[in-house]
């Protein structure tokens, strides 16, 4: 028991990393904590929350995942490579792939309801 209680310090510890020195992650998580508030404003249905939910765990595990893979580049490969800079590229792109994911989510659940919230 004390083995998977201590992952779990291990992974809480990767996102105090992430936070702290990851100015993405931290606006992921600040969006993430709006579209919550959002969702809670106009009353979203269950179905809405689960892709709400799947969305942003999608984007952080991307943002996450993204910066494990620049701390390895950067290990391994210290001095200027292009190839290193295309790995780093890469992981930035599903990061984005995310990101524009999320947004089409948001629009598709929050459109309509912001729509007829200034229309009147």
């Amino acid at each position: 028991m004390k083995k998977f209680i201590r992952s779990f310090r291990f992974a809480l510890a990767g996102w105090r990393v992430a936070f702290k020195e990851q100015r993405n992650f931290r606006i992921h998580l600040g969006a993430a904590l709006v579209v919550v508030g959002a969702g809670f404003f106009f009353g979203i249905n269950r179905a809405e929350w689960v892709m709400l939910v799947l969305t942003i765990a999608l984007v952080l595990v991307a943002e996450l995942a993204n910066t494990a893979i620049e701390y390895l580049v950067d290990l391994v490969s210290p001095a200027h490579d292009a190839r290193a800079g295309a790995i780093k590229d890469v992981a930035a792109g599903f990061v984005l792939i995310a990101a524009l994911a999320s947004v089409v989510v948001g629009l598709i659940i929050f459109g309509p309801r912001v729509l007829h919230y200034f229309r009147g």
